[in-house]
């Protein structure tokens, strides 16, 4: 899974050392390696800004240098609060590689996985600091269609991108949404 962020990142460049990161669904951690290492939040770099990693996700993950991680099921009433208080500010990006168990049956998978997604980007809109980026895995289909028209509302430049790290027979690929356009209350800051 690493590899496909690495991807998006070459493709869209969207990491950069001093940026504050949120990624949903964090586990196994891949997604944090990279974005930590990146966004250089061990400050190991030291000539490049520090930036910040936060994870959440339902099943342990281990401790990662430079990324604090939250076990919670983020679909549960008042886990946004938590990653909220636990980001303390902010978000520059946040990445969602979020996925519910698979039925075996592919419009209910699709169906999930797009509400998953959905929450994924009220979570950003409510987070992300003008400018900011939004990643969502997705299955394809025709479920997401109002989810693109609702980032379409809030980001610049919303596209679809299948990493070349992605199975081939794999229907999973990635909203990426660039240019937050911000909030009202952003605005009048």
């Amino acid at each position: 899974a690493a590899y496909k962020l690495i991807e998006i990142d070459e493709k869209f460049h969207l990491l950069r050392p001093g940026m504050r990161v949120v990624d949903l669904g964090s586990a196994p951690g891949g997604w944090s390696i990279v974005a930590a290492d990146r966004v250089n939040s061990t400050g190991a770099k030291k000539k490049q800004p520090q930036g910040f990693v936060l994870g959440i996700d339902l099943q342990e993950v281990a401790p990662i240098d430079g990324a604090p991680q939250i076990q919670q099921d983020f679909m549960e009433d008042g886990a946004d609060d938590i990653v909220k208080e636990a980001l303390d500010g902010h978000a520059d990006i946040v990445l969602s590689d979020m996925a519910a168990k698979a039925t075996g049956h592919k419009a209910t998978d699709h169906l999930r996985i797009v509400a998953l997604c959905e929450t994924a980007a009220l979570f950003a809109r409510e987070t992300l600091s003008e400018g900011g980026a939004f990643v969502a895995k997705v299955l394809q289909g025709g479920a997401d269609g109002e989810l693109v028209t609702l980032l379409k509302k809030d980001f610049k430049t919303v596209r679809h991108f299948k990493p070349p790290a992605s199975r081939s027979d794999s229907s999973e690929m990635y909203l990426v949404a660039t240019g937050f356009k911000g909030r009202a209350e952003q605005s009048a800051d």
